[in-house]
């Protein structure tokens, strides 16, 4: 009796424990064995994403092609023919400047006038004296006419004759002596006034009304001959020698992007032995915008060159210069600085950098770095 009350209760309960061990075993397997298949299925997942996380990239294998060989230079814009206009006569007191800078000019027109007050008076003097010979030879004329007819009748000898041819000669030479000196006043006169050598604009003034000027004043203005310009370009002599008078080039002022067409109309026969350059002389036609003095820059073709295109796209920049990006050794990305060249409708010419050969990045955004793996996918070049 006492030993089945001791055991009868406990019976279910300890059932109740092995069955709750059981079914915590049986879970415990279940979620080790789902882990252990989720692991197997993960890895290779996990490589294939890997896989498809290499960017396609788009290259291009440029190849080489003909393209204008375009030399860069700098230099300063000035008139062709800079031409100084100062005083030709013995100058004086400044009555009137009649132009300003950047006016256009006839040959021979006034550009300043100086008094000529005491000059006048002079040359009016001379004048009279002119009058007074003139009548002096004219009275020398008749007594000869006279005489001629005298000499025949024998009124008056051969010798009255020939004193008086002498007498009408000595008039005839003093009238040329006055007219002369008459001349000459008026001559002098004429250069007081300060003219134009040559049609062309008028660069620089530097006289003013009242200002006292002479044969030692230097010039009063500058003048650029039918206005025609130019840039004198630095080049050095190894550039020198790939161009020839005729060679098209675009010149760009300093402060602005408008390029100016020109071409070289003189290329310097010296070298500077200092410095190895010498000047390639650009002409340009008049513009406002061409201001002698200043400086710019300027692109001239020198000829044809072989050398790789790219697109535009294709190029970068930075602090460091003009690069590209190319594939490399196992498909990974690669910096390569280079040089331009001429930029027209087909790309932009790579002087310095390319040889033509590389696999070059089509389209280089900021997301590809050097070092980089890609996927390259290969574009047929164009043209």
């Amino acid at each position: 009796m006492t030993q089945e009350r001791l055991t009868g209760p406990e019976a279910p309960s300890r059932r109740r424990w092995v069955i709750v061990a059981i079914l915590v075993a049986v879970i415990a397997v279940a979620v080790a064995a789902f882990a252990f298949r989720g692991d197997k299925k993960a890895a290779p997942a996990g490589a294939a994403a890997s896989a498809e996380e290499l960017s396609p990239v788009t290259v291009i294998v440029p190849g080489r092609g003909q393209s204008d060989r375009v030399i860069a230079a700098t230099g300063s814009i000035a008139a062709r023919r800079d031409m100084p206009v100062g005083i030709a006569g013995e100058g004086g007191l400044v009555t009137r400047v009649l132009v300003e800078p950047g006016q256009w000019v006839r040959q021979g027109q006034v550009l300043a006038t100086v008094d000529r007050s005491v000059q006048a008076q002079t040359a009016q003097s001379l004048g009279a004296q002119v009058g007074v010979a003139q009548a002096d030879l004219t009275l020398a004329q008749a007594e000869v006419d006279r005489a001629n007819s005298l000499v025949d009748r024998g009124f008056i000898s051969k010798a009255d004759l020939q004193r008086r041819v002498a007498t009408r000669d000595a008039a005839a030479a003093r009238l040329k002596v006055a007219s002369a000196n008459y001349g000459e006043a008026r001559a002098r006169n004429g250069r007081l006034d300060i003219r134009a050598p040559a049609a062309g604009l008028i660069l620089t003034r530097q006289v003013e009304q009242g200002q006292i000027v002479g044969a030692g004043t230097g010039v009063l203005f500058r003048m650029a001959e039918k206005g025609q310009l130019e840039l004198r370009a630095q080049l050095p002599e190894g550039d020198l020698q790939a161009l020839h008078v005729g060679a098209p080039a675009q010149v760009t002022p300093v402060g602005t992007t408008r390029a100016f067409a020109g071409e070289i109309w003189q290329i310097s026969p010296v070298v500077d032995p200092a410095t190895r350059q010498g000047i390639a002389r650009i002409a340009l036609t008049y513009d406002p915008a061409l201001r002698p003095g200043g400086f710019a820059t300027a692109r001239i073709v020198a000829g044809e060159s072989a050398a790789p295109m790219v697109p535009e796209s294709a190029v970068l920049s930075d602090a460091k210069g003009n690069y590209v990006y190319i594939i490399g050794k196992d498909d990974k990305v690669e910096r390569r600085d280079v040089t331009l060249g001429t930029v027209s409708d087909t790309g932009i010419a790579i002087t310095a950098g390319l040889s033509g050969t590389e696999p070059v990045v089509q389209s280089a955004g900021a997301f590809l770095v050097p070092g980089q793996k890609v996927k390259p996918i290969r574009q047929a070049r164009k043209g």
